[in-house]
């Protein structure tokens, strides 16, 4: 092990002598419930992105890795999906305590290669993976895949292979929100982690194969989407793919997935809005607005990016946020006092402040706080400035392209329907909030918002309830029952009723059918 916990592979020495000590060399996936060999000639380099310092590298993985992946999954899920509910679930939570056991590791991993300060990583991208692990495997203990609906019997089974390719902004996070429901339903899985984060899915392998499940149940392979994505996309063996990622990946997603006629499932991305109504506590949710837009650095889908105020208190709404910014520490990963890390990558730094630069010079906006450039002592690492603009435009390019950094846009409206107008005037339509001092109003207000999921008032969370996005933001629920029925397939077996019109079958059939049934056959004949 190295000294940031990050599970060893096959390491080998380099060619050349270095000057300092030599990022570890991992050349294998896992698969088929162990780790197996790349062919990949192409390879991979994590980066820290405080430091700019390689962690490691990984194989490009290829075609051939996808094959032998799923192969290896499709090889396993008879067996899987024949496994009693209550088998999967215990053997499931096994995979919950080894979260549990292992939570300072995945901590110490995830601030190494997301950037993601060393109290933040441990309490909620660990904390809530724990908990909503462990969410997914009671919801399928208790899940009714069974039921009777008149002479019909309808059970729900697993759907097959799942390919699932997750994202790098909270990695662990989103792995587990799509792992686990899709193994506590019965299919087995190919996982492909973000080629810039896949130090965190090479632990969860080792966790997952401690906890027993069987060779091929879960697979992991790391690459890039262009190459290893597609190929497991495309694959005939794959049933499922469920993606969390940008909205062009999900296009390419779909379209390739469409020639199988996959089912696809796709979380994507978010332009939100906080909308604050003028009979709300401005200062609270002012508040609430610059720490969620803030959290992970502004890397989340989730983010209320947008700050929606009456136009006569946006100056008071600007100087809130400005004062609540400035109580967040950005710096160091590792320092318990740093509230704020890099960004995840060189590109990624480059996209944030090129939206920056665009939102400064576009006209209209005022840069109030923040801007271009690193933010002062910090020489290295992809670092920006946490930053606030008054009087977006709401059609220009900050106010309706998603920038995924620390940065955020107050739009001031001068009534409720304009501000509903507002709200629902992006293609995307994933996640809002929206504040009253009427809890009845804000619900109504809520109502009207065209996204999936909208908090009211600071309403918190619910892993138990649907969660996706309207238009572009996604298609299908992830959470809950939703998690869980995205990998199931429905199957309706209609039994005898008991008398022996049930057993006619071929031409007599049409002599029990409805009347409007055997008046339509014969209009059409």
């Amino acid at each position: 092990m190295t000294v940031l916990t990050v599970p060893q592979g096959s390491a080998a020495p380099a060619a050349e002598p270095s000057p300092g000590p030599l990022p570890p060399r991992y050349d294998d996936q896992w698969i088929g419930g162990r780790w197996t060999a790349s062919d990949a000639d192409r390879r991979l380099v994590v980066t820290d992105p405080s430091t700019e310092a390689p962690l490691a590298t990984v194989p490009a993985g290829t075609a051939r890795d996808a094959d032998l992946a799923v192969r290896a999954a499709a090889a396993a899920f008879p067996g899987w999906a024949a496994t009693p509910v209550r088998e999967r679930a215990a053997l499931l939570r096994r995979v919950v305590e080894g979260l549990e056991h292992n939570a300072e590791r995945f901590a110490q991993v995830i601030t190494a290669e997301v950037g993601a300060p060393s109290r933040v990583a441990l309490r909620v991208h660990v904390g809530l993976s724990i908990g909503m692990a462990g969410h997914c495997v009671e919801t399928a203990a208790s899940y009714g895949f069974e039921e009777r609906v008149g002479h019909s019997l309808v059970v729900r089974e697993a759907a097959g292979v799942a390919a699932c390719i997750t994202p790098w902004n909270t990695p662990l996070l989103l792995t587990v929100q799509k792992l686990l429901p899709a193994l506590a339903a019965g299919c087995t899985v190919v996982h492909k982690p973000s080629e810039l984060t896949p130090l965190h899915a090479r632990l969860l392998a080792e966790v997952f194969a401690e906890a027993d499940l069987p060779p091929g149940v879960v697979n992991m392979a790391v690459g890039t989407g262009d190459t290893l994505g597609a190929a497991l996309v495309s694959h005939p063996l794959v049933d499922v793919v469920s993606l969390t990622g940008s909205t062009r990946a999900g296009r390419q997603v779909s379209a390739l997935g469409a020639d199988g006629v996959k089912r696809v499932h796709l979380e994507l991305g978010g332009k939100n809005a906080s909308l604050v109504l003028d009979d709300a506590d401005l200062p609270a949710a002012v508040d609430a607005t610059v720490d969620q837009v803030l959290f992970n650095t502004g890397q989340t889908c989730l983010q209320w990016s947008r700050l929606l105020v009456p136009r006569d208190r946006q100056d008071e709404a600007v100087e809130l946020a400005g004062r609540a910014m400035d109580g967040y520490v950005t710096g160091d990963p590792r320092d318990p006092a740093t509230d704020l890390g890099p960004l995840v990558s060189a590109a990624a730094h480059a996209r944030v402040t090129d939206y920056i630069r665009r939102g400064a010079s576009e006209g209209g906006a005022r840069l109030v706080r923040g801007g271009t450039g690193r933010p002062p002592g910090l020489s290295a690492g992809y670092y920006v400035r946490p930053t606030i603009f008054a009087d977006v435009d709401p059609l220009s390019t900050i106010g309706q392209e998603e920038i995924f950094g620390p940065v955020l846009c107050v739009i001031p409206y001068d009534d409720e329907d304009q501000a509903i107008r507002i709200v629902n005037g992006t293609r995307y339509g994933l996640h809002g909030a929206v504040w009253s001092g009427d809890d009845d109003r804000a619900e109504r207000v809520a109502r009207r918002f065209r996204t999936g999921l909208v908090d009211v008032n600071g309403g918190s969370f619910n892993p138990a309830a649907p969660f996706g996005g309207f238009k572009q933001s996604g298609i299908g629920r992830e959470c809950g029952n939703a998690g869980l029925e995205a990998f199931l397939e429905t199957k309706s077996m209609q039994l005898p009723q008991g008398g022996s019109q049930n057993q006619v079958v071929g031409p007599r059939l049409r002599a029990t059918a409805p009347a409007a049934v055997r008046d339509q056959e014969r209009n059409d004949g």
